[in-house]
């Protein structure tokens, strides 16, 4: 979605909080193909050097810290990206409150508009 521009607009007024900001930039990274490439070549990178116990196998075959790590990863990026989600809906929220005003002036502009047409239209008879 396109982002807006305008200073006036409530979305650019509104701060949020260190926290909020990282947990946005964290979520959209995590939702990244970028991510997911780098967590599939650890995932690869891990397991190569315990089959071939390059590092002399410290995760032996089934994996179970390798499990442990990804479950960490899980726990941490879940509600990490749940935030994220809520304050998108905040935002929404927040645009539809603003379009719904916007809406309702441009409304009330054109009936004046069309009020002073007719005025004209009356007098040009």
């Amino acid at each position: 979605m396109k982002e807006i521009k305008s200073s006036n607009h409530p979305i650019n007024r509104h701060k949020w909080s260190l926290p909020q900001e990282i947990a946005d930039k964290v979520a959209s990274f995590a939702g990244s193909w970028e991510f997911i490439t780098l967590l599939v070549l650890f995932i690869l990178a891990w397991t190569s050097l315990n089959i071939y116990e390059i590092i002399e196998g410290f995760d032996p075959y089934p994996f179970i810290f390798l499990n442990l790590v990804l479950a960490v990863i899980t726990c941490i990026l879940t509600p990490v990206i749940l935030m994220s989600q809520n304050r998108a809906s905040q935002r929404d929220r927040i645009r539809a409150e603003y379009d719904y005003e916007l809406n309702k002036k441009s409304e009330k502009e054109i009936q004046e508009i069309k009020k002073q047409l007719d005025k004209i239209e009356r007098k040009l008879r």
